[in-house]
């Protein structure tokens, strides 16, 4: 039987050498207020982020950039204009990836028969929810698009 986290090593390796992306976290300061910060990069498949040493599950992906003067029509657009602004400040270049509220994944539940964020072992097979909506799917399939994907985005 083939392991959440030997899937997961094989695609980290399978990626070696394709972009990463930004992973990001709030912080609060008194002199440079709210700002995101870079605390690290990952790879972005899907539901999932892959970094040298662990699994995440994604939550907000916003984009760095300056809010600019603009008029918002909606309460929503103003607040993702400030979020993509505080990556700004926090460090990232303007159209960076940025991810941000991501959440570790426990591989090692997973493996033991358990799940954790998208993954769960679905009748001994490892298995990703890839939508909220969505049903499980095998996680090696998954992976091979997903790396798939990823590797010839990044050739093209």
């Amino acid at each position: 039987m083939t392991t959440a986290s030997a899937l997961l090593t094989a695609a980290v390796a399978a990626l070696d050498g394709a972009p990463k992306e930004g992973l990001g976290e709030q912080r609060d300061s008194r002199w440079r207020g709210r700002r995101i910060v870079r605390v690290g990069e990952a790879w972005h498949l899907g539901v999932l982020l892959l970094t040298d040493t662990h699994a995440l599950a994604t939550a907000e992906v916003l984009r760095a950039a300056d809010p600019g003067r603009r008029g918002y029509t909606a309460e929503s657009a103003r607040e993702r204009a400030e979020r993509r602004a505080e990556a700004l400040r926090g460090g990232f270049d303007e159209g960076d990836v940025v991810h941000v509220g991501w959440s570790v994944i426990d591989v090692d539940a997973v493996d033991a028969g358990g799940s954790s964020g998208p993954l769960a072992l679905v009748d001994g097979v490892p298995s990703v929810r890839w939508s909220a909506a969505g049903g499980f799917m095998p996680l090696e399939a998954y992976l091979r698009e997903r790396v798939a994907l990823l590797r010839d985005g990044a050739a093209g």
